[in-house]
């Protein structure tokens, strides 16, 4: 801590004396001229304050977040009414989930790699506006297949919107609200109770009878009339919920583009060399925040001097490992003034040539794949629970018929669940003792038990129980996953790192259902009562359960990040 109060120190000495950035070099041996830079932007980040700048990127943010799981949610519950209206037959029925996941899994492959190479400010405002384009687009068409492209389509700017948020959120924040990057999960439980409650004011409000055929199935002298088959005009109420939701989406991307000014990410900045306009953004900020820096703090000076004190220790050991004596090593100034050039200007990497920072070393090796695995065995676990267990469920003959009023009121208990379980997570990761890594192993060892348990349910009663304790410890686990991935990670590939690790998950989310399906219909999961007694439905709920603890097995050997200084 000593350290920590010394550090703001240096930023005061506007000078190109090499002494000046001595002490962050000093405390990052073995770290890259970036790496060392990164730390006098961290602490003249801190002194700009958490203020409003901060504030309105984490909202901002948050309605990203919210907007993923809003959209999954609203295909959840109008599917049913756009398969009535349209005729689909029941084999297209998973088309929609399928090409939305395929969107999801594109989207976060594509933008995780772009953010890092075009920069946070340009991924921070065309993820949203995808969306809000395509989404708009939904609720006018009248063809399964264009619908199915749309989707897609809102899927790939929903893919990079947690890797991406999440990514932009660290880079702001001062170290000692870090907290917050995990409390950033609680809009998406928020996101799953706004669609709900529009969707159920909407959806049943303007529906169509469900006896009624699609008009396209009728005979073909049968008039087309609301009495007849389900019209466009009886059954408007899905549209009327995407079009909300692609104004919402509009919205988002309103705030960001045009009331909120973006500045790029100092740290993104001076990873590609550009060091004057990192120290410009620090001061931007600062001014939104209603503080002004003084002209020492934050100099170009003062980066230039990290550069220059690391070009010139390598030069001096190359020199010396070659035998040339510390006088004739002054003699090369001139020399070295050009070397030190080329030095400087490789530093920044081809496009993609970053990607091999995942690799770059044995610890980097372990940390990106075991990232990787966490990520595909929750995403296993949890898609797995969700497109299963409502099967299974009526199979024991646990589910009863409901009122709509009860099925949607089930959808929002199971949610609200998920904000307390966000929250458990951002207090936990500041317990001493526990942090990021003992709370992800924690709550995902509970989240795999539930999933457990799931093959005891014989009750509607107990179907919600469970289904929202594994949902507590889901949001648990997620919220300080997604909020440890950004701060484990330098700068450089923070975003690609974060993108991948979704991807990994977004990938497994296809792929699972395909291995449960087969499992449950080789395992002939009938209706076999109460206490696991489907052996096809239990095989599977320990699929999910099993791949759940996967995941704690990885976190156990993820570093802890508490407490370290962000690169």
């Amino acid at each position: 801590m000593a350290d920590d109060a010394a550090a703001p120190a240096t930023l005061q000495r506007h000078s190109t004396d090499l002494q000046g950035v001595g002490y962050a070099i000093d405390d990052l041996k073995g770290k890259t001229a970036i790496e060392a830079k990164t730390v006098l932007i961290n602490r003249a980040l801190e002194q700009t304050g958490m203020g409003r700048y901060q504030w309105c990127i984490f909202f901002l943010c948050g309605f990203g977040y919210a907007l993923d799981l809003m959209w999954a949610q609203a295909f959840s519950l109008v599917t049913p009414r756009i398969q009535q209206e349209l005729g689909v037959p029941d084999e297209q029925y998973g088309d929609i989930f399928s090409v939305f996941s395929a969107g999801l899994t594109v989207g976060a492959f594509t933008w995780g790699i772009l953010v890092d190479i075009i920069g946070r400010r340009w991924a921070f405002n065309l993820t949203v506006g995808i969306v809000a384009v395509f989404g708009m687009i939904l609720g006018a068409l009248d063809s399964w297949s264009s619908i199915c492209a749309i989707v897609f389509f809102v899927g790939f700017g929903l893919g990079g919107n947690i890797p991406i948020d999440a990514t932009i959120v660290l880079e702001f924040l001062p170290n000692d609200r870090r907290y917050l990057l995990a409390a950033l999960s609680v809009f998406q439980p928020i996101g799953v109770i706004i669609t709900s409650l529009i969707s159920w004011s909407l959806v049943p409000t303007f529906a169509c009878s469900t006896a009624l055929p699609a008009c396209s199935a009728l005979p073909p002298a049968t008039p087309v009339s609301a009495g007849t088959c389900c019209t466009r005009s009886s059954n408007a109420g899905w549209r009327y919920a995407l079009y909300t939701l692609g104004a919402l989406s509009v919205a988002a991307f309103f705030a960001r583009f045009f009331l909120f000014t973006f500045y790029e990410s100092p740290k993104f900045l001076v990873g590609k060399g550009r060091d004057a306009e990192a120290c410009e953004v620090v001061r931007c900020i600062a001014r939104v925040n209603g503080r002004e820096l003084g002209a020492a703090t934050l100099g170009v000076a003062e980066l230039e001097a990290v550069d220059a004190r690391f070009v010139q220790a390598a030069r001096r050991a190359s020199r010396l490992g070659k035998g040339v004596s510390e006088g004739e090593d002054g003699a090369r100034a001139e020399e070295g003034e050009e070397e030190e050039g080329k030095e400087r200007r490789v530093k920044v990497p081809a496009m993609g040539g970053h990607l091999k920072e995942l690799f770059s070393s044995g610890y980097m090796v372990r940390l990106t794949l075991l990232t990787w695995v966490c990520y595909a065995a929750d995403y296993w676990g949890f898609v797995i629970a969700g497109n299963f267990l409502p099967k299974f469920l009526a199979e024991r003959g646990a589910a009863q018929d409901l009122s709509t009023a009860e099925v949607y009121r089930n959808y929002i208990v199971i949610a609200v669940v998920g904000v307390p379980g966000v929250l458990l997570g951002t207090a936990l990761i500041e317990v001493p003792r526990i942090g990021r890594r003992w709370a992800m192993v924690g709550s995902s060892a509970l989240m795999g038990a539930s999933l457990f348990l799931y093959a005891t349910i014989t009750t509607p009663a107990a179907s919600v129980g469970f289904n929202a304790m594994e949902y507590f410890f889901q949001s648990t686990f997620n919220a300080v996953l997604y909020g440890w991935t950004p701060e484990a990670f330098p700068a450089a590939v923070r975003g690609s790192a974060c993108g991948l690790a979704s991807f990994w998950g977004r990938l497994s989310s296809i792929v699972a259902p395909l291995v449960a399906a087969r499992l449950a219909s080789g395992s002939g999961s009938g209706g076999g009562g109460g206490g696991g007694g489907g052996g096809g439905s239990a095989g599977v709920l320990y699929l999910a359960g099993g791949g759940v603890f996967v995941s704690t097995i990885c976190a156990l050997f993820l570093p802890e990040t508490k407490g370290g200084e962000v690169l």
